[in-house]
């Protein structure tokens, strides 16, 4: 798989997961395809493919790929299987191939309409992946590397002065692990580049107007007001720093360490402002600061992910407990569905959990989770020991599409039947010496294995995720950059939308507001500089980005202008965020979502001599 598998377990903010990240990206910078000869910086176009009206050649692939649909419709499948532009970089599925050579012309609204379809259940992969095994392991491998418990929260957890690195560390690395992986995946083809720069760009200017603006609309409040002004000027900075490496049409190895630079200098300015404010308050570690409330937790709405299926609390326990068989425990961690949650539910619940089921039962099957608030550890020794053989199975077979576990050894032994004999003797070895009782004390090294194997499972879904973006992008004429800032921004960000709104109903708007601008920040800084810097090899240093698209330049203007408006109109409004704010931040973005899709269809266009 070309460069398409970039960033399986990309390394996290903080350092405590470099050995996590080291295994996952192994390979990355090996084999590609397309490797530029020394000096000759790497092209990315942004929003060059399937641009309409753009050149017939692309940057020496032959004809663009978009030219596809100006052919006769009987010689679609000649022109997309003999250009060299049409071959899709990674990923199990090729989208352009099936659209304009599987399926007829006249049912080429059947292909569009199935492959919407898949595109969604792709963001329902991604968020459950993240939600239940990504973030769970996460809180695991903090809580083995002596951090904090909080530290490791994931999702809902409860935030403590106790942790100022919670939100901008493993937090931000949970909820933004999608963002990234997708900003990622999408450096990695210099076709699909204007994906990334869309997605960063557009879910930056969706969350701090339509979703800030229905946070204040929700439940008007008093911002905090240095935690507000601390987070928008490192966004305000962040963002200068990508219009100008745009502007200047490179970014090199310093540039790209620089955006993860400045992320680690805003962790280490949240830690000194909370202690700062801590000392300055006279508290103790215990109490919560004002501006960041303890988070709520609702048991009824704690779902189980299977990993703790049958743990239905104290009352459904039996008084006299007894063994159980391993085939029973193993039925039990199996089952994605709490029965008893099932009956009080409503009938649209049901039905997008029947759509959830086929993708956790898979998570459960190749996914270990480890989670440290249990007595046990959730220690289930049939489908441990069953993780044991599947977990390196799924690693390998997604790692490069499949390329190396393919790889046939001494062109005889496959390397999936050896990661598969391997895993079997070692799975049969812990299941003789273990009981079912008790979890062995090398249990920790389960979070390790599921957290690469949910990155893995991440990696995969953002792959497709691109691929299938830009075959859209082919099939209606529209640029990369314009569905990063649509599709791809939007479903990247409806999980924190919910969350947000969720969160200020229940009375914790400042929270949620915060979450608009901190976690936003995480998705820039790592998505940009890591998705370039995996791009660089000891050779070549430098990438070149190429926004040749109006579109491009609109995008970053209309994120630094709402950014610039909330730092001006916030203070001015003495913190206090209503209606009237949050009204003027949704019809900031409907009208510049007017101007952007006018720009891609040249309405609105630049006036040449």
């Amino acid at each position: 798989m070309g460069q398409g598998a970039v960033g399986q377990g990309a390394v996290g903010p903080a350092g405590t997961l470099g050995l996590a990240g080291v295994l996952s990206l192994a390979g990355t910078l090996v084999g590609d395809s397309g490797v530029q000869p020394a000096g000759t910086p790497l092209p990315l176009d942004l929003g060059h493919t399937a641009r309409p009206g753009g050149d017939a050649l692309s940057h020496g692939r032959g004809l663009d790929c978009w030219e596809v649909r100006k052919r006769n419709s009987s010689e679609w499948c000649h022109f997309v299987r003999s250009n060299p532009d049409c071959r899709l970089e990674g990923g199990f599925l090729d989208y352009l191939d099936g659209v304009f050579c599987v399926f007829p012309p006249r049912l080429l609204p059947l292909a569009v309409t199935l492959y919407a379809l898949w595109l969604l259940y792709l963001f329902v992969i991604l968020g459950v992946t993240a939600e239940k095994f990504f973030c769970p392991n996460l809180s695991a491998i903090s809580t083995n590397l002596k951090l904090s418990h909080n530290v490791a929260g994931c999702g809902h957890q409860v935030f403590s002065l106790m942790s100022p690195l919670h939100g901008v560390t493993f937090l931000a690395f949970g909820n933004g692990a999608p963002d990234v992986f997708s900003a990622v995946v999408a450096f990695s083809d210099p076709r699909t580049a204007g994906l990334a720069i869309g997605a960063v760009f557009g879910a930056g200017v969706f969350v701090t107007t339509v979703v800030a603006g229905g946070i204040a609309m929700v439940k008007p409040f008093t911002a905090a007001s240095r935690p507000f002004l601390r987070d928008v000027i490192f966004y305000m900075v962040a963002v200068f720093l990508t219009f100008m490496v745009l502007y200047f049409g490179r970014i090199t190895l310093g540039e790209a360490l620089g955006y993860l630079g400045l992320y680690v200098f805003y962790v280490f300015t949240v830690v000194l402002c909370t202690w700062i404010h801590r000392w300055q308050r006279g508290e103790g570690p215990t109490p919560p600061s004002p501006w960041e409330p303890e988070m709520p937790t609702d048991a009824e709405e704690q779902e189980s992910s299977g990993a703790n299926s049958g743990d239905y609390g104290e009352e459904y326990q039996p008084l006299l407990p007894s063994p159980e068989s391993s085939l029973r425990i193993l039925s039990t961690a199996l089952s994605p569905l709490d029965h008893r949650k099932w009956r009080r539910k409503p009938w649209y619940w049901r039905l997008f959990k029947i759509f959830k089921v086929p993708v956790e039962l898979l998570l459960l099957l190749t996914v270990p989770v480890v989670d440290p608030d249990k007595d046990d550890l959730n220690w289930k020794r049939p489908l441990n020991c069953l993780h044991i053989v599947t977990s390196p199975l799924l690693c390998i077979l997604t790692l490069k599409s499949g390329t190396y576990g393919l790889y046939q050894i001494q062109g005889v032994f496959p390397v999936w039947a050896l990661i598969t004999l391997v895993g079997s003797v070692l799975a049969t070895v812990i299941f003789i010496t273990t009981s079912n009782e008790r979890p062995p004390k090398y249990h920790c090294v389960f979070a390790f294995l599921g957290f690469l194997a949910s990155a893995m499972w991440i990696n995969a879904a953002a792959t497709e995720l691109v691929n299938i973006l830009r075959t859209l992008g082919v099939i209606f004429q529209l640029s990369n950059t314009v569905l990063g800032l649509t599709l791809l921004a939007w479903g990247n960000s409806i999980g924190d939308t919910f969350s947000d709104l969720t969160m200020a109903r229940q009375g914790y708007p400042r929270m949620a507001f915060s979450a608009c601008f901190g976690g936003i920040i995480f998705n820039i800084l790592v998505g940009v500089g890591l998705g370039c810097l995996l791009q660089m090899t000891s050779s070549q240093l430098v990438v070149k980005l190429e926004p040749d698209s109006l579109l491009v330049w609109i995008l970053a203007g209309a994120l630094g202008l709402s950014l610039v408006f909330s730092f001006v109109a916030v203070p001015a409004q003495c913190f206090q965020l209503g209606k009237a704010y949050g009204l003027c931040l949704i019809l900031y973005y409907l009208a510049f979502l007017c101007v952007a899709l006018l720009t891609e269809f040249k309405v609105i266009h630049l006036s040449t001599a």
